[in-house]
Formats: C-alpha cells, structure tokens, sequence
C-alpha cells in the first residue's frame, strides 16, 4: 500500500508546518504529496514550492479544478511541473460542483462528464507534441471561432517540449459515470471518502470503464488513491469526535443544498437519515449539534482509525478491495512518520 501526504487547501492562512511536513514524508518513504483548491489557495504554487525541497515523492494535484484553468493551462502547469521536479508530476482533476464553478469561477457547471472527457482529451494533445492542438469543441475549442472571435486565433504545438507524453492524469470522481470515465480514459481515480461499505459498487462501476473501447488502462496498471485520515490512537472516541465537524460539514454544508455530491456518497452508504438530519442542522447554523449527529458507525466507515492491529487490518481489508495508495492528512510530523512505520509492512 502506497502512502501519499494529502496536505488539502489553504484555510484562513497558509498552514504553519506543511513545508516541515513534505520533507518528513520524502524521508519516511512517501509515494506522493498531494495539495487542493478551492476558493482561496491555488493547487500548484504550493505544490512547487514545498515540493522543491523534495527528492523523491511525486508531486499531485488532488484536485486541480477544470474551471480554474482552461486546458492548455492545465497542461503548461503540469508540464512545467513535471521538468522542474524531475519527472515527478501527476496532474489530479475534478469538476468541483456547482456552487463554486458558478457563483467563484462565473462557468456553468453542466454536463460534467462531457467536459471532463473533452479537458483531458486537450492535455493529452499538449503532452504528446505530435500536431499543433486542435478541438472542435463544443467546451473547449480551439482555435476559437465563437462570439467575439477576430478569426485570428491558430492552432499551436506547445512551446516547451513536455517531459513526459504519458505524465499521469487522475481524476476525482464519487458518482458511478464519473467513476467509469476515470477507468476509461485516466490513470488513476481519487477517491474522496472510500468506504468498504462501497467498495463492490465501487470496482462494478471500474470495470465498466475498463471494458470500454480504447480505454486507457486496466486494474493492472490503473492507481486507486483513497483520501483516508489514518490515526494510531489508543483514544478512538477522542478522535471520532474530531471528525464529526468534518463530515457534518461535507455532508450538510459543502456545495448547494440541492446538489452536494458528498451528501449523495453518504446517501449511498446507508446514511440517508444521518445525511437529512445533519443537513437541516448544519443549514440551521446548528453546527454543534450537526456534528454530533454523526454517529460513530460513518466516521469509522470513513477514516481509519485504532490502534497499530486495528490500522493495519483496516487498511488489508481496503486494499484486498483494490485500492493502491492511502492519501492522509496527518496533523503534525510525528504524525507523517508514526503512519509511515505502523504501515511499514502493509
């Protein structure tokens, strides 16, 4: 089982000991460090600069949202990344929701899927530097030709040549379509929230992407990287308490009320009183009392929690399902280490 340090997006300010963090998790063995974004910090300043201190792991984006770059952007970064680490870059893609794209970014949000294939299929183009990049659209065309338009605009090869034409692309997907493209045309999926509970449901709907025409991959060379907090702790209910406030706030506050994504995960693990209750308090300004309506069940279902037995169990049985790497987000360096050595031998 693959490790990889998921160090998020920035909160009110930069986090004070994420740099002290990456070089801990190079030392200890580490496959990846991974940042976020949202709608404040950026997914790959912080990515570049921490990680130049960095000899071995990979340098993610989990995830680079759509709507934030066009795809050419996306691939320049990626691949500007990719020379100045060495070879190290794995580009992590997803369409966030609504209530960002919309109210942060001013794009509509609709069709997801659609614009998600035509994304990385415009970055794949930039990789492989075989023709200047061409698109019809309808998301992304290139050249440009709409509303606007001086009928200028020319079809490019990149500049730069790319380090890597197979630099890896992961996408961030919870739903059954968006699992089976990510099997289809990417090389790895970031799974937010994992859960054994799922996990049938999850591989029936990778295997639908693996057995499309032209897909990319198989389950053989395909990554599955599950965001998961792992704690060795003797003190479970200290830190199950912890998380109520995290997942009250991904189940009941995150997105629109009409369309949470992660609400509908949970929905689909059983919890769909849990996720209404919660949502009504959380809405209500009842924060307190949204997380304490999260029971013991759901944090242990999605974070991996226990004593060094319990931990490495927990993680077996997640790999057995197929899952590759466990993307966490230890607290402090101790933390990064203490997770490296109770998982030595998994």
């Amino acid at each position: 089982m693959k490790l990889g340090l998921q160090l998020g997006y920035w909160g009110a300010g930069m986090p004070p000991n994420a740099a002290e963090m990456v070089v801990a998790a190079d030392e200890a063995g580490y496959d990846a460090v991974f940042t976020a974004e949202s709608w404040g910090s950026d997914v790959f300043t912080p990515l570049a600069w921490w990680g130049s201190a960095t000899r071995n792991v990979r340098l993610g984006t989990a995830v680079a949202q759509l709507s934030a770059r066009t795809p050419t952007a996306a691939a320049m970064a990626a691949l500007t990344l990719d020379h100045l680490s060495g070879g190290r870059a794995i580009l992590g893609l997803g369409v966030s929701g609504p209530q960002v794209v919309e109210g942060w970014y001013g794009a509509p949000f609709g069709k997801p899927l659609a614009r998600t294939r035509e994304y990385v299929g415009v970055i794949r183009q930039v990789l492989a530097r075989e023709a200047p990049v061409a698109n019809p659209g309808p998301h992304y065309p290139l050249p440009y030709t709409g509303p606007g338009a001086d009928g200028l605009g020319k079809s490019l090869k990149p500049i730069t040549h790319p380090l890597r034409r197979d630099l890896p692309i992961w996408l961030g997907a919870e739903g059954p379509r968006n699992v089976a493209l990510a099997a289809e045309i990417a090389d790895g999926w970031l799974a937010v929230y994992y859960s054994d509970k799922l996990a049938e449901q999850y591989n029936t709907w990778l295997d639908d992407g693996f057995s499309r025409p032209g897909a990319r991959r198989s389950r053989a060379d395909f990554e599955v990287a599950a965001s998961v907090t792992v704690t060795v702790t003797d003190d479970r209910a200290a830190e199950f308490d912890k998380h109520r406030p995290i997942i009250a706030l991904y189940a009941g506050g995150m997105g629109a009320e009409q369309k949470n994504f992660h609400a509908d995960l949970f929905r689909r693990m059983g919890y769909a009183e849990v996720v209404d209750e919660v949502t009504a308090l959380f809405r209500a300004g009842r924060k307190a009392e949204a997380a304490a309506a999260v029971p013991d069940e759901l944090v242990g279902d999605v974070a991996i929690i226990g004593n060094p037995e319990q931990v490495r169990a927990q993680v077996k049985q997640w790999a057995d399902r197929g899952v590759t790497m466990l993307m966490i987000s230890p607290r402090t360096v101790d933390e990064v280490r203490a997770a490296a050595t109770v998982l030595a031998d998994n």
